[in-house]
């Protein structure tokens, strides 16, 4: 272990990875391609893409289940290789194929993980039991994939924990315990943790996070402050040009992001810099058409996805 810990009262960095990297045996391609990224303490970071975009593999690195293949990531100011015995005394972790004790009763779970955890006080406990209207007296394989998922909520979140990860923690909540959950993340994020949050759930992300991040093939996309009109900050322009060497100059362009093409003289983009550069720079070229509009969260999200997305849910 490090012989010095970073106070975490005083360390903004919840979570920061730093070319992250996972590649599985057997196999030439990365799961998870030299991640980086920040979350910060009060802060809810929203982890978006479809399935086996590299979501549950950037957690179980997270959480130390698996073992970088280079890079790393640190928690709370502690490397997550070194120190993970340690973090986890810090963070509440909900796995996305939660798999629970079948014969033990949700409240001798609680019990269990209460003890493990050494939690002195079990009044917010309590509080989540009665919010979530937990079935605690049955025996966990009893019952259905909604109570079961409210358990595994209940053991991430009641220690109060100054890290969350939580990998697609609404699934099977019916919508009056997806808003409970909300709430209880609310509270999470007003005591100072940082959490970071798997979804493909769109609405859910763009009303819950402050932060999103779009992984595709293991490769973070983009990252994209969620505002209070829960749109994007710069528009995305659709440009037509007189010639195909004008659409190919503007596609290789630091200053635009490349996001489609339609045909040989016709793109899509969005400046990597401020609206006013971006014109400027498209200025230079011959344009025949243009258009712009500014984009939601699952419009972007349809922008990197486009039919993958409607096929995988």
């Amino acid at each position: 272990m490090n012989s010095f810990i970073i106070d975490t009262m005083h360390d903004t960095d919840g979570i920061r990875c730093n070319q992250l990297s996972k590649q599985y045996h057997g196999t030439s391609v990365l799961a998870l391609d030299h991640l980086t990224l920040r979350v910060n303490r009060g802060e809810v970071y929203g982890f978006l893409g479809a399935n086996g975009a590299g979501k549950t593999t950037t957690i179980r690195l997270l959480m130390n289940f698996l073992q970088p293949s280079s890079g790393d990531a640190v928690i709370l100011g502690m490397d997550t290789v070194d120190d993970s015995v340690e973090i986890k005394k810090h963070v509440g972790y909900l796995s996305g194929d939660i798999s629970l004790y079948p014969k033990a009763t949700g409240k001798q779970l609680l019990d269990y993980l209460g003890k493990l955890q050494g939690m002195e006080s079990t009044n917010y406990r309590t509080t989540l039991e009665q919010r979530f209207q937990a079935e605690l007296d049955k025996p966990i394989a009893s019952l259905s994939k909604g109570n079961k998922q409210k358990l595994g909520i209940l053991q991430a979140l009641m220690h109060e924990p100054d890290v969350l990860i939580l990998d697609e923690p609404t699934s099977g909540l019916d919508p009056l315990m997806q808003e409970a959950f909300y709430d209880s993340l609310r509270e999470a994020k007003e005591r100072g943790a940082a959490v970071f949050m798997s979804s493909h759930n769109l609405t859910e992300a763009q009303r819950v996070c402050d932060r999103v991040g779009i992984i595709k093939n293991g490769k973070l996309l983009r990252e994209q402050t969620i505002t209070s009109e829960s749109s994007l900050d710069n528009p995305i322009f659709r440009v037509r040009f007189a010639s195909e060497a004008a659409a190919e100059k503007m596609k290789k362009s630091p200053d635009m992001n490349f996001l489609a093409q339609e045909d040989d003289r016709t793109i899509v983009v969005r400046p990597t810099g401020t609206i006013s550069r971006g014109l400027k720079v498209l200025a230079q070229q011959d344009i025949v058409e243009f258009s712009s509009q500014a984009l939601d969260l699952e419009s972007e999200f349809i922008e990197y996805y486009g039919d993958e997305h409607a096929a995988d849910n």
